[in-house]
């Protein structure tokens, strides 16, 4: 025996108690850094309800219950809140009702790769007896074969509750496989009887590190000769922004590789839209040419239909899941595969690279890329009128500066925010489950009360995300969050998807385009106005800046939320 560890005072043991499962569930959720609980109640809550109540009087921790009137704005704060942090939330609703409204953003969040522990109650199975028995008709009318059925396939884990001892492990493990790689959400449920039992507890750190891919030395080692041998390659990203420095590691790496950097459909930003290798958002000329293409966590890196490579181009697919495995059906080249969190790839890969003279090749990209960019700025320049969402978003990217934030959905276009850095811009994940962007800045927001965050937002997206509830959220709550609508009256989705296998068809030439017209609108600006924000309508490019910065004065000075309706070009 180590006489040193003989010596060694021994930590006191911590008490042991009595506590519901309810009660255990809040605690152990605090005690794996969860902040808030959004919370949609139903009849399956009361033991929750109680836990947090005790909490109050014995001063133990608990996430703080934020009260959500719509579950799938519950579900998209806590989406916002972990793209902001980092840190995972936690997301209750009621039975199976709730969780129908859950599914969306499930879809949404694992789409994403965002951890989120969404747990719901489940119908009593005890008709009489056991204290949370059935005491409601909606008890029977509510009551399923398989609850977690229905969220299955967008979770990567689900469990049901069933003995209350079993509370703690249960939390800390779910927690642990939504934070591993790749991340995403996990599920659990609550059955009322269960919650409402008894069991020992006993508050210990959590002992559930995540597991982190990491790529193999070997496999680093042939992509870092195959890019280093390359005249022409190619780095196609989709979302390293937020997550682990990835920004600035892909911004230095490119520059000292003189490698461009291609966004397509990005979800975050990857890479300094200012840099000399940003070669924008559409590859077309340089897949053609590309013998060496690396690909970082992109679900779809091209459109096969649209875009071509060389035949004897290699693909090399890096990430957290590089063969996107949740994708039943996706047939992109994979030569070499490198499985780890992007940022960490990328620093692998530049140091095993030697450092070469690349001075030629990159003043031919920048030159090259520098077209891209003005070209992209003249489009912005264009005020209408009716104004282009280009030069509407050039003004709130100003607007925004070095700190704010915009979440963008079928809003804000990552074309024309150069100046934003990777924990600056959110869009919608490519899943596309509408009414996503609303609550997800209300998540950012709620991450600091104090930055400035802009809900971008299409018109029929912003009807999509519930906005009562959404702008109730922000009123009770304290979150002076910016919305901006981008109105043009159409699902312009559609309208584009329609044109694009009917180009020369009946629809295109229709005066009004069947099922994409959205008129007559309702007034938004009243419906933000009805939780007392501060709103106004904006039709002319004059009127835009003086109008943002009226926006941002009141929230700044007077702490509410505000929206603006902006009337957009149909075709921008």
């Amino acid at each position: 025996m180590n006489p040193a560890a003989a010596s060694a005072p021994k930590e006191q043991a911590l008490p042991e108690i009595e506590a519901t499962a309810g009660e255990i569930f809040l605690r152990r959720l605090a005690a794996n850094g969860v902040d808030y609980l959004f919370a949609n109640g139903g009849t399956d809550f009361a033991p929750i309800i109680e836990g947090f109540a005790h909490a109050q009087v014995a001063d133990f921790k608990v996430p703080r219950p934020v009260v959500v009137p719509h579950e799938t704005a519950a579900m998209g704060m806590a989406h916002g809140y972990y793209l902001a942090t980092g840190r995972p939330q936690a997301v209750m609703v009621h039975t199976n009702v709730g969780l129908a409204n859950c599914v969306m953003g499930l879809i949404n969040a694992a789409s994403d790769q965002v951890p989120i522990i969404l747990a719901s109650g489940l119908t009593p199975a005890t008709e009489h007896g056991p204290l949370g028995h059935r005491n409601s008709p909606i008890n029977w009318g509510q009551n399923m074969r398989d609850q977690a059925a229905m969220v299955r396939e967008p979770v990567k884990w689900d469990a049901t509750l069933s003995h209350p001892a079993q509370m703690a492990a249960l939390v800390d493990r779910g927690v642990a496989i939504a934070t591993s790689s790749p991340r995403g959400p996990v599920y659990l449920g609550l059955p009322r009887e269960t919650l409402c039992g008894v069991a020992t507890y006993r508050e210990t750190p959590p002992r559930n590190a995540p597991a982190r891919a990491a790529p193999h030395p070997d496999a680093v080692a042939e992509a870092a000769r195959l890019l280093d041998a390359a005249k022409s390659p190619l780095i196609v990203a989709f979302r390293l922004g937020a997550r682990d420095g990835g920004f600035d590691r892909l911004t230095a790496f490119a520059e000292k590789h003189a490698i461009p950097v291609v966004e397509f459909w990005p979800s975050q930003l990857s890479i300094a839209g200012t840099s000399p290798m940003h070669a924008g958002y559409d590859h077309s000329e340089d897949l053609a040419k590309a013998d060496v293409v690396l690909v970082l966590d992109s679900i779809v890196p091209w459109l096969p239909h649209r875009h071509g490579f060389a035949d004897n181009a290699t693909v090399i697919q890096a990430g957290p899941d590089p063969h996107q495995v949740e994708t039943p059906i996706r047939g992109f080249a994979v030569d070499l595969a490198l499985t780890g969190e992007s940022a960490d790839i990328v620093a692998a890969l530049d140091a095993a690279m030697p450092v070469r003279d690349r001075s030629g090749r990159f003043r031919a990209v920048a030159e090259r890329n520098a077209l891209i960019r003005a070209a992209l700025e003249a489009k912005a320049a264009q005020a209408g009128p009716p104004m282009s969402a280009a030069f509407v978003t050039r003004a709130l990217a100003e607007l925004v500066g070095d700190h704010g934030c915009i979440v963008t959905e079928l809003g804000a276009k990552a074309e024309f925010v150069p100046t934003l850095k990777g924990h600056q811009f959110f869009q919608n994940p490519i899943s596309g489950g509408l009414g996503w962007g609303l609550p997800t800045a209300l998540g950012v927001q709620l991450a600091d009360r104090d930055r400035l965050v802009i809900a971008t937002v299409g018109d029929g997206s912003y009807m999509f995300s519930n906005p009562v509830a959404c702008h109730q959220v922000a009123e009770a709550h304290r979150l002076p969050l910016l919305t901006v609508v981008y109105n043009n009256g159409i699902w312009g989705a559609v309208r584009g998807s329609t044109l694009g296998i009917y180009p020369q068809g009946h629809a295109a030439r229709a005066n009004v385009m069947p099922i994409t017209s959205l008129d007559p609108l309702p007034d938004f600006c009243k419906i933000a106005e009805a939780s007392r924000a501060w709103a106004a309508r904006v039709e002319r490019a004059e009127d835009l800046a003086a109008t943002l910065a009226e926006a941002a004065r009141v929230i700044r000075e007077e702490r509410r939320q505000a929206l603006i309706e902006v009337k957009v070009a149909r075709h921008a």
